[in-house]
């Protein structure tokens, strides 16, 4: 079991593929803050919510100097859907490669749902300093209202 980093760590540099085919990584904001919110699944209820409320936000996180990235195991192609289907603005990144980011943050582990185990996306969102060190970690996400709480955390940073 990997131990999670909490806040005061130093956030880790794993690149993560862009949906364009390109490549993003923590230290590409250096100077900036970034929230970074890992999701189970694209087109499921809550992560589309979870997606469109930060969407709806990301002038405001702007206005606020803070960069957003949404995060999950689906490829670049289904990133792409994702994101016409539902007018997304915040941008994501896929997390696909075995011992990725996620893996290294402890939040892809072995879940359970009616009785079948699986590994899966903790819903988990990271507000990283400009210092590239984690200011605050959000574990075990309720999608309801959470993309205004960290607005609300990355504006008082």
């Amino acid at each position: 079991m990997t131990t999670r980093p909490a806040a005061g760590d130093t956030f880790p540099d794993i690149a993560l593929e862009t949906p364009e085919g390109g490549s993003v990584k923590a230290s590409d904001f250096a100077g900036r803050k970034l929230v970074m919110f890992f999701y189970p699944k694209d087109n499921t209820p809550g992560c589309t919510t979870e997606n469109i409320e930060f969407s709806a936000l990301q002038d405001q996180f702007e206005a606020a100097g803070t960069a957003l990235l949404g995060v999950s195991k689906d490829s670049a192609k289904r990133h792409l859907n994702f994101i016409a289907k539902h007018d997304l603005k915040a941008p994501l990144a896929t997390d696909a490669e075995e011992n990725g980011l996620s893996e290294a943050l402890g939040i892809w582990t072995e879940k359970q749902n009616y009785g079948r185990t699986y590994m899966g996306m903790v819903r988990t969102t990271y507000l990283i300093g400009p210092d590239g060190k984690i200011a605050r970690v959000w574990d075990k996400v309720k999608v309801k209202d959470h993309a205004q709480q960290v607005l609300d955390a990355a504006k008082a940073l």
